[in-house]
This record gives structure tokens, C-alpha cells and sequence, in this order.
């Protein structure tokens, strides 16, 4: 049962928007992650199909005392990685394969893999209702007028095919090497360097064993969509972490100097603040606050392995944090990724839901404007920067505009990154200021970006008068993040 349990938290993983499919299996910790990725991909493959069966043929309703640890997986860590346990997504806010990843595995595997790889009550459980899913999978075919299994198999939506365009982006550890010593190992593994990226179209003709410098991020290696990296030593050691180009944004456009205590409000799994880290050069320290005890297990061994320091791990809900806590008096960066909906997620699977439901979307958006309020209230915030792997706009501009208005005239927005192709949707003066990503547009995953200054005579406390609809350039905005990064000094040559 070991194997279905890895799969059905890596299903819900992806619900969350933890990550892509490869990341979440490979730091799943299950042993067989071949075994585990095969099984993943295939039960995401069928899952609209699955849904269908497990609704049709009624399973968790014949089996109401078993549906709990059918449902394991989801039920126990669904909630947001910050401030969750007080939303409420509602029944029916997701579907059935994502409701019940323990129940969806086990119907795939019985179905249509290899057979059940367990025993005791799920082999009896699964022997009792086989006769009831073949006739509902009968049933299926007969409707859609098909005789193999694959026509079931709906088209390839739009996400999915741009996942494959999106290439495997490698940020470097700055902790344990630099940029140059890792373009020095890949090279002596096979691989071309083919310099510093001048567009995105460069990217995107990537092929074999090529590589680049991203054109926008310094420390950032892009390498063709197929490649997978997660044997390599590199990534094992900690030197390199697979993380996408938009996840990158965040930490880069807080841009903390070294020294400086920062808050990273929903940690886990701790890409982003192994990020930060490596920005402060392990100086200074980053509070990460998730509330999944889970999630904080993998986000300390990431972190060990990244070799990170400086970094007070807390399980904990972001919103009963005490902005008024000693401890946080010095804090001038919030980093906040809140739980979203990761519509921009290109690597979820094509039968999973990509369009929340109308109760869902207003459950996600009002604990979003929860929680960016209250990380606005740390009295010695200068700088935040709001992110979400979501494409909807109730999630992003709309979250930004309503608690911009409730804080009046104390803080602003930024306009960060100037060249950055994809902004803000223009649904209130200053949007433009946000940014966006995306597969099309940044050969990215789907994402957004808002930063945020603290107004030199801005209040301290939230005011029921709107925000001024367009503020004055402040010195030093709209500069280039990064764009003339000082030249670092070689580490310790890597060995192959």
C-alpha cells in the first residue's frame, strides 16, 4: 500500500500547486520513484476516465466506513500551506480524482495497469467491486463508441501541450558553487554550452544535450523540456535545484540584502526560501512558517540539503503569527505564496480540474486577502512580494486592488522588472506594475508577481480610504533587478 500512498500525496501535491509532477515525485521519498512517477502519470493520464468509473459505479458510497482512507492523501492536507484551517472549500469543490487520490490510484492500477500491487482488505476491497467497475467501464465504451481502453483518452488540452514547450529550467546554488563552475561540469558531462540567452525564442529551439544562460535570471540555466536531471549528482548534492523559471521571481524581486530578516509566510516545499537563503548568503535570517507537518519534513531535508542556515523552520498558521512579536521586530521582507488554485500549473495532468468552481475561487480569494493584509501589518515592513502559480485574475489583480484599498495611501506598488514581457491585467490603474508568466508568452508555468513597498509617509495601521490611484515614481524604481550582477569568485572545483 506504500506505493498508492506516495501516489495519491503526489496527486494531492499537484492540487495544491506544490510543484511540478517530477519534483513531487522525486522528493517523495518513496524508494521506487520510477515505479511511482509511471504510476503517477498514468493514473493523471486516465483521470477524467477514472472519475467517471468511480462516480458511476459508486464506490466510496458502498464502502462509507473504508471512504476516509480511500480519500488518504487529501483529506488530512488539503487545507492551505498557510492560514487554511479556517477555509472552507466546500463539497464538490473538487473533483472526485482529486477528492479521492487513494481510490483513484487503485481503480487505475486495477484497471488499467498491471494489477493491484497489495494485499489484506484493499486486494479484497478491489476483488468485491471489480465485476461493478468493469460493467460501469463497459458502459463507458459502449456511450463513447469506442473498443480500446486509450479512446477513452480526451484530446490533449492546451496546458498540457505547453508543458512539453517549456524547458528545464536549473537555478544554482549559490550556498555551494557558482554559475561557472556548474556550466564547467555540465560540459564535461556531454553537454554544449551555448551562452547567455539573447530571447526566448533561443530557449525554445533548445534540443539534445544543449544548454543556456536564461536571458533575465543570472544564476538561472535553461536546458531542453526532456531532460531530466534528477539523477545527477548536482541535484543530489544539493548544488542545483529544479525549479521553474517563474517560481524564481519571487525571491529574486524581493531582493533582500544580506543581513536583512525576512518572513517567507507558506514555505513549504522550500524552493523559494533555499532561494532567499542563497540571495542572503546565509546572513541574516528567513522565518518559514507551513502548517502541514508533512510538507515541513520534506522542506527541512531540501534545506539541509541546499545547505542553508539561518532559517527558523515553524509549523505554524501564518495568520496567528503576532506581527507585534518581538522576534519579528526586524523583519523588512515578506515573501507570500499562498495556496491557490495552480490553474498555471502546465505540468498538471489533463484530467485534472484547471477551472476552480465559482464557491472554491471565492473561498481561495477571500483567505488570500487574509493573509496579505496580515503580512502587511509587521510593523517594520518595507517590502513584500505577493506570488501565485494561478491564472485567474480573482486570485491576483483582484486580491492586490481590494487590500491596497484597505491599507489607503501606506503601501505601493512596484514596478518591478521593466522588460519583463507579460503584466498585469489593466483592471485598475497601476496593474501594469504586476507581472505575469506564462507557457506562450515566457516558455514559463502560469504565474504572478506583485511587489510591494511600504510609502515613506504611508500609516502603520489599514484605513478605510482607497488607494490613490497612481503614485510618483520613487528614486531607483523600475531599474533592472540583477541586471549587472557583480562577477562571484569560483568555489571549489566539482569533481564528476
Amino acid at each position: 500500500m506504500a506505493l498508492y500512498s506516495a501516489a495519491a500525496a503526489v496527486l494531492a501535491g499537484l492540487e495544491r500547486g506544490e510543484g511540478g509532477l517530477k519534483s513531487l515525485v522525486y522528493n517523495s521519498g518513496f524508494p521506487h520513484v520510477r515505479r511511482l512517477y509511471a504510476l503517477v502519470s498514468e493514473t493523471l493520464r486516465y483521470a477524467s476516465v477514472l472519475e467517471k468509473l468511480l462516480d458511476g459505479a459508486a464506490l466510496l458510497q458502498a464502502e462509507k466506513k473504508l471512504a476516509p482512507q480511500l480519500a488518504k492523501g487529501i483529506r488530512a492536507s488539503a487545507e492551505p500551506r498557510c492560514a487554511g484551517a479556517a477555509v472552507s472549500l466546500g463539497p464538490g469543490a473538487v473533483s472526485w480524482s482529486l477528492r479521492c487520490p487513494g481510490a483513484t490510484v487503485l481503480v487505475y492500477d486495477l484497471l488499467f495497469g498491471k494489477g493491484l500491487k497489495c494485499g489484506g482488505r484493499w486486494k479484497a476491497l478491489a476483488r468485491r467491486h471489480r465485476a461493478r467497475l468493469e460493467a460501469e467501464l463497459a458502459r463507458l465504451k459502449v456511450r463513447h463508441k469506442v473498443s480500446r481502453n486509450e479512446d477513452l483518452l480526451a484530446p490533449e488540452t492546451v496546458l498540457s501541450a505547453a508543458a512539453s514547450q517549456v524547458p528545464r529550467y536549473v537555478r544554482v546554488n549559490t550556498l555551494k558553487t557558482c554559475v561557472d563552475d556548474v556550466i564547467d561540469f555540465f560540459k564535461r558531462q556531454g553537454y554544449a554550452y551555448l551562452g547567455k540567452a539573447a530571447s526566448v525564442e533561443e530557449l525554445k529551439a533548445l534540443s539534445g544535450k544543449k544548454f543556456m544562460l536564461d536571458l533575465h535570471l543570472p544564476e538561472l540555466l535553461v536546458f531542453p523540456s526532456q531532460t531530466d536531471l534528477h539523477d545527477n549528482v548536482l541535484y543530489t548534492s544539493g548544488h542545483i535545484i529544479l525549479q521553474d523559471k517563474a517560481s524564481c521571481l519571487p525571491a529574486f524581486l524581493l531582493g533582500p540584502v544580506a543581513s536583512s530578516h525576512i518572513i517567507d509566510a507558506c514555505a513549504a516545499p522550500g524552493n523559494k526560501t533555499s532561494h532567499l537563503a542563497a540571495i542572503l548568503k546565509n546572513k541574516g535570517q528567513i522565518f518559514a512558517f507551513d502548517v502541514d507537518p508533512k510538507r515541513m519534513a520534506t522542506m527541512n531535508t531540501l534545506l539541509t540539503r541546499a545547505g542553508v542556515t539561518g532559517c527558523q523552520l515553524a509549523q505554524q498558521d501564518f495568520l496567528t503569527v503576532d506581527p507585534r512579536d518581538p522576534k519579528y521586530s526586524r523583519v523588512t521582507h515578506i515573501l507570500l505564496d499562498p495556496s491557490c488554485s495552480g490553474s498555471g500549473m502546465v505540468t498538471r495532468g489533463p484530467g485534472q480540474e484547471v477551472a476552480p468552481s465559482a464557491e472554491r475561487m471565492q473561498a481561495l480569494a477571500g483567505f488570500q486577502r487574509r493573509v496579505l493584509s496580515h503580512a502587511l501589518s509587521f510593523p517594520a515592513l518595507r517590502r513584500l512580494v505577493y506570488s501565485t502559480c494561478s491564472l485567474h485574475q480573482e486570485e491576483n489583480e483582484d486580491v492586490v486592488q481590494a487590500v491596497l484599498q484597505e491599507w489607503g495611501s501606506a503601501f505601493r506598488l512596484v514596478t518591478a522588472f521593466p522588460s519583463w514581457p507579460c503584466r498585469g491585467l489593466a483592471v485598475f490603474p497601476g496593474a501594469e506594475s504586476c507581472l505575469r508568466a506564462s507557457p506562450a508568452e515566457t516558455l514559463t508555468h502560469g504565474f504572478f508577481v506583485a511587489v510591494l513597498e511600504r510609502c515613506k509617509e504611508g500609516a502603520a495601521t489599514p484605513s478605510s480610504l482607497p488607494a490613490a490611484a497612481k503614485e510618483n515614481p520613487q528614486p531607483g524604481e523600475g531599474t533592472e533587478p540583477g541586471a549587472a550582477p557583480k562577477k562571484r569568485k569560483k568555489k571549489k572545483q566539482m569533481k564528476e
